[in-house]
């Protein structure tokens, strides 16, 4: 008299091959699911490529999309305070730019941002050269004009635009 046992009543009489219970209740296909096509990993590629480019080109052309209203006009102080040969300096257009105004000795006035394009340093006027030179990795720049003439620099300082109005100096603007 051998009793018939029914399985589904009784869980400890299932055979050894069988899956554990919760594998059977969540049947997930382990080898698969890290599988990635081909087709998904070209596509992946292709839209990050694209989204990298947009966002180099928005960050590249994005300065002439924002512009920063620099048309303010600053008062420098009198035109007396800046001798020939001498220089003076000043912010502009906000407190945190420092910048330098020189009048050449043939009596031209220019002014330029003091950061060096090089790292960054503060630049100084030399009298005796007649150039503006960064003190941190010996760059010098042309009064003139702001282009770099000697040492590691290679772009030229960003140049103010300023006016003597009668008897006082104000700067009107950073040219690009």
């Amino acid at each position: 008299m051998n009793p018939q046992v029914d399985k589904s009543e009784n869980p400890q009489s299932s055979t050894i091959c069988s899956a554990p219970r919760y594998q059977q209740d969540f049947p997930i296909e382990w080898e698969g699911d890290h599988y990635v096509s081909r087709r998904e990993m070209v596509k992946f590629l292709t839209l990050g490529s694209l989204l990298l480019a947009v966002a180099n080109w928005v960050t590249a052309f994005a300065k002439r999309w924002i512009r920063r209203d620099s048309s303010a006009v600053q008062l420098l102080g009198p035109a007396t305070s800046l001798e020939a040969n001498g220089s003076m300096l000043f912010r502009y257009p906000t407190a945190d730019s420092p910048c330098i105004a020189i009048r050449t000795p043939q009596g031209a006035l220019v002014a330029y941002s003091q950061v060096c394009t090089h790292l960054s340093c503060a630049v100084v006027y030399d009298k005796a050269g007649n150039r503006i030179e960064c003190p941190c990795h010996r760059g010098a720049f042309d009064v003139e004009n702001g282009t770099p003439i000697a040492g590691p620099p290679t772009r030229p300082l960003a140049k103010v635009a300023i006016e003597q109005r009668g008897d006082k100096i104000y700067a009107t603007g950073m040219e690009v």
